[in-house]
């Protein structure tokens, strides 16, 4: 079964939403530079009221390492996501405390060639955008996650999938999860239930359960 993540969220309707709907993991930005970034006592509050069949990852950019681990503990994440140029080193600390996906952006066949150096349990694929670390409503290159795969550990499709293009994805790439953001929202951080709910059905209907 492919897996679904809906990252960005900020507020409680939306996360009870995506959880009802059928998300397997919510993804809550506690990055500064991040137009979605959520204080603290907020997931604090999201996630205590989430089913436990939904887990809950946490993601930082270019971050001091124990202010994450902090987080991590103060919001009972299920992950950590780094979204920056995060070393293998800080990633193989910081995995001592819990579960960590690191996210690549993708530019081209160079970009994949650092996976290997990264003792994690995932890779999250994004598009490239000089500007943002994420959330940037862009596609990459899908070949390049198919080569991605040698690496040996599952990978996150993410970067400008909506419920257009989601199926196109999952034939192309046969991902572990497809990560999506700005494709069902209203706005920065407001999801649109439509939106949820039809890019669900996509990834189910294209062989995804």
């Amino acid at each position: 079964m492919t897996k679904i993540k809906i990252c960005g969220i900020t507020n409680l309707d939306d996360a009870l939403l995506a959880a009802d709907l059928g998300a397997d993991f919510l993804g809550f930005v506690f990055s500064e530079k991040s137009p979605r970034q959520i204080k603290i006592n907020s997931a604090i509050a999201i996630i205590k009221s989430l089913p436990t069949s939904v887990s809950t990852v946490g993601l930082f950019v270019d971050q001091e390492e124990l202010a994450v681990k902090m987080i991590f503990d103060k919001c009972r994440l299920d992950y950590f996501q780094f979204h920056g140029n995060e070393s293998p080193d800080y990633c193989k600390r910081i995995k001592e405390k819990g579960k960590v996906i690191k996210a690549f952006r993708i530019k081209e066949e160079q970009s994949i060639e650092d996976l290997d150096d990264y003792d994690v349990e995932m890779y999250l694929l994004d598009a490239y955008n000089e500007d943002k670390f994420g959330g940037t409503g862009e596609v990459f290159n899908w070949d390049l996650a198919v080569k991605a795969k040698k690496y040996g550990r599952p990978i996150i499709i993410a970067g400008g999938l909506n419920p257009e293009n989601v199926a196109r994805a999952l034939q192309k790439v046969r991902p572990y999860a497809v990560d999506v953001s700005s494709g069902v929202e209203k706005s920065p951080g407001k999801k649109d239930a439509q939106l949820i709910k039809k890019f669900i059905q996509q990834v189910r209907s294209a062989g995804g359960d």
